[in-house]
């Protein structure tokens, strides 16, 4: 076994036990602990000093924070940092008027994440000096019976002066509640002025109209900022709709919703791609986005002087229109580039060879029944692509260089979400706050755990696999799913099929760990020397990181001044995504269905801000 490379972002939590002291039940109540610790914690975040603070948290405690202390994103461990971070900022934060959850599940409870380790865990609201948020609290229990935090989170919920324009906020709707009346037009006829931007200049240009794209338009525009979106493709949706031809979401109904439309009740557990596609279209009529079509970026060009850009985008292949946004909003998925790696011998082969992200369908791809078609890599899209050529009747291997966590849509994608995005669960923005609430280094220390329960759960599937010789790798130090995507953003199968065709031999695997040589004539000549019969070969070999697709679309000196988008900080935060990208006034938004609706409101917090100059 190979030996596990220290990280970071490795940590061993600690143990606490609710310390046997001799007090009535009412006394030790969830309920009565979280309420007075929040009451000194109120009166502790007033006060100038943040010893005051710190002396409310365990030495090794940690609190992360989405904007309500600073515009940013923070997580800090241990009370020295805590306090270095928290003495300059509470003041000008203020917050105040805490109150804890009273029902729900968030209310103040007991729980047990793992043996060994309990706390009193709830959801409390507040007040800043610019806005309301939300938090999580959990105290543990100190050798002397004393209850502490062991973590805290803080997120700012909304701006005040800016609330959304939805629920107790919508739209009035009537033709008097139009500025300067009927005469300046109805509904329908603004739009269309709108939609063209003939009388104003957007303050956010979205570029991508995607899931990112379009849960960002429309949380800028609830918070009452003019925003307009491009894409290239010629219809909304089709983003997903070109792409091949059995493919779902992987992810269930109940923790894909977008902001404020959730899925009709009667919608499927998994989403075909051409419904969601359709959905699309439906969702920015009704958010009434202004989408351009066929519409490319050719130039952008920040101005120093007026921290604003100047952008020309081009509409349908004829017409350039020149717009001054305030900001640019970078929407074109999580993943960069293709990596599209060539080989030695590549041009003199007399098969076809393409990268995964051109895969439609095979049918679409003539009679390949009985050809040889080899798949290299054994990710999401590998594993589809390899199951989608089987169906059609073709002699399917996937090559594989290093171990792939598999963890099946029918039993451990249902465990991952179980008690907070299915049907019995909370509201779906509670759920949101709760599941960011842990710092991301806790989340993979938790995970392993229920990793673990999720293979025994598959122990069938995982013994099946690992019988035919498929290299199975449950992340680093047995974390799972969640810190390989966030750290590497692959190296996982969700299972909807292709693991049994597999065991059953119907895919074949041929391990490589050297990965390919070159190819020949009629065949892929591997690392050691031997050779695969090919026909086809899909190169299913991910991405590059998302700024190499802004380098692209807005040149080397807007990119040369960004972070590296996707893995984690020296805090554990994600870099570079949904918060400051390292250029003024560009951000960069990507990420699945449920992380586009929770993390676009983030950003579209902190772009509100500085527009109504919060963050100077």
């Amino acid at each position: 076994m190979a030996t596990l490379v220290a990280s970071p972002h490795d940590i061993t939590l600690p143990t606490f036990k609710k310390q046997d002291v001799v007090v009535s039940e009412k006394e030790i109540s969830p309920e009565r602990i979280a309420r007075k610790w929040l009451a000194s914690f109120e009166t502790a975040v007033a006060s100038p000093n943040a010893n005051d603070l710190t002396a409310l948290i365990v030495e090794d405690g940690w609190w992360r924070d989405h904007l309500a202390l600073s515009w940013d994103f923070h997580t800090l461990r241990g009370n020295t940092k805590i306090f270095e971070f928290a003495e300059p900022r509470l003041a000008k934060a203020g917050l105040h008027n805490l109150k804890l959850q009273e029902d729900g599940k968030f209310k103040p409870g007991m729980q047990e994440p793992i043996e060994g380790l309990e706390w009193v865990e709830s959801m409390f609201s507040f007040d800043t000096a610019v806005g309301r948020g939300k938090g999580m609290l959990r105290l543990v229990s100190t050798p002397t019976g004393t209850w502490k935090a062991h973590m805290i989170y803080t997120v700012l919920n909304e701006l005040r002066g800016f609330e959304e324009i939805s629920g107790h906020h919508r739209p009035h709707g009537g033709v008097n509640s139009l500025l300067g009346g009927a005469a300046e037009g109805n509904w329908y006829e603004r739009r269309e002025r709108q939609k063209d931007f003939l009388d104003e200049e957007p303050t956010v240009l979205v570029i991508g109209a995607g899931q990112s794209g379009l849960n960002m338009g429309a949380r800028l525009q609830a918070l009452g900022l003019s925003c307009l979106l491009v894409d290239k493709n010629k219809r909304l949706g089709d983003n997903w709709r070109h792409r091949y031809r059995t493919l779902v979401t992987h992810d269930p109904v109940q923790y894909t919703h977008m902001a404020y439309m959730k899925f009709p009740e009667n919608w499927p557990l998994f989403t075909p791609k051409d419904k969601l596609a359709d959905w699309f279209e439906l969702y920015a009529s009704a958010m009434e986005l202004n989408v351009w079509l066929e519409s490319t970026v050719q130039s952008a060009r920040f101005v120093e002087d007026t921290q604003s850009w100047v952008v020309d985008i081009t509409r349908k292949g004829e017409t350039v229109r020149t717009i001054k946004p305030q900001h640019i909003v970078f929407c074109t998925g999580h993943a960069g580039e293709p990596r599209i790696p060539t080989f030695p011998g590549q041009d003199g082969f007399k098969g076809v060879v393409y990268h995964g992200s051109q895969h439609v369908d095979a049918t679409f791809q003539g009679n390949v029944k009985g050809k040889k078609v080899v798949v290299v890599g054994t990710g999401n899209s590998g594993h589809d692509i390899a199951q989608n050529y089987y169906e059609n009747g073709a002699e399917v291997s996937m090559l594989q260089r290093a171990g792939t966590y598999v963890i099946s849509a029918k039993t451990g994608l249902f465990m991952l979400h179980e008690g907070l995005y299915d049907e019995d669960g909370p509201p779906t923005e509670d759920a949101d706050i709760f599941g960011q609430s842990l710092p991301i280094p806790v989340q993979f220390a938790l995970n392993v755990g229920g990793t673990e329960k999720i293979r025994q759960a598959e122990k069938a599937n995982i013994e099946g696999l690992e019988k035919v010789g498929f290299k199975l790798d449950f992340g680093h130090d047995g974390s799972g799913i969640y810190r390989k995507y966030v750290e590497r953003g692959g190296g996982y199968y969700i299972d909807v099929g292709a693991s049994q065709l597999i065991i059953d031999g119907k895919i074949k695997v041929v391990q490589s760990p050297e990965g390919i040589k070159g190819f020949e004539e009629n065949t892929l000549v591997l690392a050691d020397g031997r050779k695969l019969d090919a026909d086809v070969v899909v190169l299913a070999t991910g991405y590059d990181n998302m700024r190499t697709t802004l380098r692209k679309a807005l040149g080397d000196t807007v990119a040369d001044r960004c972070k590296d988008v996707w893995g984690l900080d020296e805090e554990g935060e994600i870099n570079a995504m949904w918060r400051p990208s390292g250029h003024p006034k560009l951000w960069f938004m990507g990420g699945s269905l449920a992380l586009c609706r929770i993390c676009s409101k983030f950003l579209a917090l902190q772009i509100r801000a500085a527009e109504a100059g919060l963050t100077d």
